[in-house]
């Protein structure tokens, strides 16, 4: 219902945006900040080869998209795993006490704002058409929307880390050797820039507090690993 109210009016609203958003604008930050910290600490330690830089670059952005994969694939399939236990345990209830359930499903809807005469008669209806679905929805509150998909999850988040990591190997790549350190993080604020402009405009936010907070902590994390690596001379 709700669906078809959307596309009748035409209304769209950037609240649905937030799931693939956050995703998508943590993964190509953390593929950017991550790799290209890590190439300014290698190219800042004394003796470190173009060759060496590389390398690290190359495996930090294999390690990191391929960890980025992992770990959300884990993290959505824990999520997956606790809505479908608790699908299967409402279809339980539906079975045992439907007359609870329709009474639990009004008792949401009266306190929503709906008078309870009405809250019932939308109650007993819903529990007619689609039971276990008007209770996934309004007591669980899944949507198909919202569910865990963590095959996709674990891709979207490789796609985008690698995205954003990409750029900064490349450059790594073609910089002369005394030139990585300096090119390297321009080019990570830059982009740091454009991904921020881009999520805040993605989501309706304001620009410059959007840009200040990812070019800021970019900033910092080339800064700190940057001095590491040129005190302890290490690739790190």
């Amino acid at each position: 219902m709700s669906q078809v109210t959307t596309q009748a009016s035409g209304e769209q609203h950037l609240v649905h945006r937030t799931g693939w958003l956050r995703a998508a604008v943590l993964g190509a930050n953390d593929g950017i900040i991550s790799v290209s910290s890590l190439i300014v600490g290698v190219a800042a330690a004394p003796g470190a080869t173009a060759s060496n830089i590389l390398i690290a670059g190359t495996a930090a952005l294999v390690g990191g998209a391929l960890s980025m994969a992992a770990g959300e694939y884990v993290s959505v399939s824990s999520q997956a795993d606790t809505e479908q236990a608790d699908l299967a345990r409402e279809q339980r209830e539906l079975v045992r006490a439907p007359e609870q359930e329709t009474a639990e499903l009004a008792a949401i809807y009266v306190s929503r704002g709906v008078t309870p005469a009405l809250a019932q008669q939308v109650a007993e209806e819903m529990m007619a058409h689609d039971a276990l679905g008007a209770h996934a929805r309004d007591e669980l509150g899944l949507s198909d929307d919202l569910a865990a998909r963590p095959i996709q999850a674990a891709l979207s988040s490789a796609a985008s880390f690698t995205a954003g990591a990409v750029i900064p190997v490349l450059i790594a790549a073609v910089a002369p050797r005394s030139m990585v350190s300096m090119a390297v993080s321009i080019a990570a604020l830059l982009l740091l820039a454009v991904l921020g402009a881009l999520g805040a405009k993605a989501g309706g936010a304001r620009l410059l507090p959007a840009i200040a907070r990812v070019t800021f902590w970019g900033a910092i994390a080339m800064g700190v690993t940057g001095l590491i690596g040129h005190a302890f001379g290490t690739a790190i």
